[in-house]
């Protein structure tokens, strides 16, 4: 479990924060956008109409993937406009979406209707990383009851190979990434800064086939 007491270290500073999570997006982006260049090119190119109907697709299926991430991203990393409170249902949307383009299925059991934005970012990002413990596929569900004045979050990500990175496990616990890869730990790191700033608590762990995360959050 990841509520063990953590390590001292240096403290984090805000530019290098959004230095990490700026690289991250951008990570997250380039892919489906460098697809939609691709398939403009073939449609250009005079020596290959052949495959102007496979191009099509590629900009096609490009185009909603980088949709999803974008729409996604706006909450889960982003300030979401002005907005204070979060329709659950909106936010299986924007899970579904990101789902759609990876091996793994989204098993959405959010009880609240309506959650305020740490514990709207906490379930994006949580699921976001349960479906990247699932590498060969597998079910992350979903899963938030409120419990007096507190939000309960609990998300197993179940499948052959579920693992989780220790990078990721570290920036959980607020830890450094250590010799990790950035990426991977500046999403658990962020979570740790806004669980924490709102007053809430979050977990993780690793079993044989299945990967948990757990979080609790003022309502």
């Amino acid at each position: 479990m990841t509520d063990d007491p953590a390590p001292e270290t240096p403290p984090l500073k805000a530019a290098e924060l959004a230095a990490y999570l700026a690289a991250r997006m951008c990570h997250d982006f380039i892919s489906p956008a460098s697809a939609i260049v691709s398939g403009l090119d073939l449609l250009e190119d005079p020596t290959a109409q052949d495959m102007r109907e496979d191009a099509m697709e590629l900009i096609a299926a490009s185009a909603r993937k980088l949709s999803d991430l974008l729409l996604f991203t706006r909450v889960a990393f982003g300030a979401a406009a002005s907005a204070e409170t979060f329709d659950a249902r909106e936010l299986e949307k924007l899970a579904q979406g990101v789902f759609g383009h990876i091996r793994a299925e989204l098993d959405w059991q959010v009880e609240v209707p309506a959650v305020n934005k740490a514990t709207a970012r906490t379930l994006l990002n949580l699921a976001q990383m349960a479906g990247a413990a699932l590498p060969t596929g597998g079910v992350a569900q979903v899963r938030a009851v409120q419990e007096g004045a507190q939000i309960a979050i609990a998300i197993e990500a179940r499948g052959p190979r579920a693992r989780i990175r220790p990078e990721v496990l570290a920036g959980l616990r607020g830890e450094g990434p250590g010799d990790g890869l950035h990426g991977h730990w500046v999403q658990a790191r962020y979570v740790n800064l806004f669980v924490g700033d709102a007053g809430g608590r979050v977990f993780a762990e690793a079993g044989e086939e299945i990967v948990t995360f757990a979080a609790t959050l003022p309502a």
